[in-house]
């Protein structure tokens, strides 16, 4: 069922995107409030499905540039490669995120705001910023390659390609949003890998077999 191997990471990311934010618990980080939602288990299952979306994302993009690369294309053969790099530049920060804030919110006593201080230093320790600033950059340039690579190959890929490109690129500014606004970013980005989904099914079954096809469908 080589439709299924193409389409099934774009649609895990798809879901892991879109339902990240909307479960996500939103407070005043400045207060015990927001120490309080840090503790709470929505706030590990918000990040998880995060984690998730971008573990997932590197395989199905890592699948399309196989797929639409048959002659050799330099954005196509990109996709993987710096998709993956950015899974690696994101993962060390969200996972203080997921498991790190978590834990700090749970020591913190109900009122107490004095381990605010100590997730500020999780959050904006230095190295890390840089690798997650890194990483995100990494990320927006995945998605202008993605709109790049898709835009020859068909209205439903090209329109799912832009769909998702600009989630990816949008990614970083997202964060500085109100929670309607990182919300929506997420639905946006999930309809646009659940599309990328369906659209790269139907291209890989109206495409003949190549070495690169049979590749694509194997990996």
């Amino acid at each position: 069922m080589p439709g299924i191997r193409t389409s099934w990471p774009w649609i895990v990311a798809g879901v892991g995107f879109a339902t990240y934010p909307a479960v996500r618990p939103y407070a005043d980080e400045t207060t015990s409030a927001g120490l309080a939602a840090m503790a709470s288990n929505a706030w590990l299952l918000a990040h998880l499905l995060g984690v998730l979306a971008f573990a997932t994302l590197p395989i199905g993009l890592s699948r399309l540039g196989r797929l639409l690369s048959p002659g050799g294309s330099r954005a196509a053969d990109s996709l993987g490669p710096l998709s993956y790099l950015a899974l690696v530049l994101l993962l060390p920060y969200y996972g203080a995120e997921t498991f790190g804030l978590h834990a700090i919110g749970q020591y913190a006593s109900p009122g107490d705001t004095t381990l605010l201080t100590v997730v500020d230093g999780v959050r904006y320790q230095p190295v890390a910023m840089t690798l997650f600033g890194l990483g995100l950059i990494a990320l927006a340039v995945v998605g202008v390659l993605l709109a790049i690579t898709t835009w020859s190959h068909g209205a439903a890929l090209r329109a799912a390609g832009l769909v998702t490109g600009l989630g990816l690129a949008l990614y970083l500014p997202q964060f500085y949003g109100a929670p309607q606004v990182r919300i929506a970013h997420g639905v946006l980005l999930g309809l646009g890998c659940l599309a990328m989904a369906f659209a790269a099914r139907s291209v890989t079954a109206a495409t003949p077999p190549t070495p690169q096809l049979a590749e694509a469908q194997r990996g």
